[in-house]
């Protein structure tokens, strides 16, 4: 097997880790009661929002490189195997947009303990701000990934995106908090 199939197994071995990796950390994370107790600490909140974010970028970054690798490694160019790769704007905006949405819908279960319908009105209003930030993140991770043009600047440059939006989540959903019991 030459070095580069090796190393597209090797992505994607290391692709299911952190996904259950992440699985963990999400359902240690997002309980209740984990999550009252750090959002009692705006500075644990903000360091572990900004971990959740890096763990999700990360996941991203390493899912769009295997992807990549899996590509130019195993298919031949054909009609479709392609399209993604000689495309990367248009699918990084629509994995974008389907991400930002599951986004609001946790945190719409999150303050509400469901998925309120009639509150998403609300939230979206008020993670606009948030969700254009972290968007912007995203969109620029899968475009330069499949672009092939990610570097350690613009890796560097994306995370603090996500410091920036970490902040801004926390108190989004103190804001949030605060709105519900009222």
């Amino acid at each position: 097997m030459p070095d580069d199939r090796k190393r597209t197994v090797f992505l994607g071995f290391a692709f299911l880790i952190l996904l259950v990796l992440s699985s963990v950390e999400n359902t240690v994370f997002f309980n209740k009661k984990n999550l009252s107790e750090i959002l009692s600490n705006q500075f644990l909140a903000v360091g572990m929002f900004f971990v959740n974010n890096v763990l999700v970028i990360s996941l991203i970054l390493l899912g769009m490189t295997f992807y990549v690798n899996l590509v130019l490694n195993f298919f031949k160019k054909g009609k479709y195997e392609y399209v993604v790769l000689e495309h990367p704007r248009i699918f990084a905006l629509v994995f974008t947009i389907m991400i930002l949405f599951l986004s609001i819908l946790r945190t719409s279960n999150l303050v509400y303990g469901e998925i309120s319908i009639e509150a998403l009105p609300l939230i979206l209003l008020l993670c606009t701000p948030m969700g254009i930030i972290e968007g912007y993140g995203i969109y620029l991770t899968i475009k330069k990934t499949l672009s092939r043009e990610m570097t350690m600047k613009s890796l560097v440059f994306i995370y603090v995106i996500f410091l920036i939006a970490a902040i801004m989540e926390v108190g989004f959903i103190n804001l949030l908090i605060w709105v519900a019991t009222r």
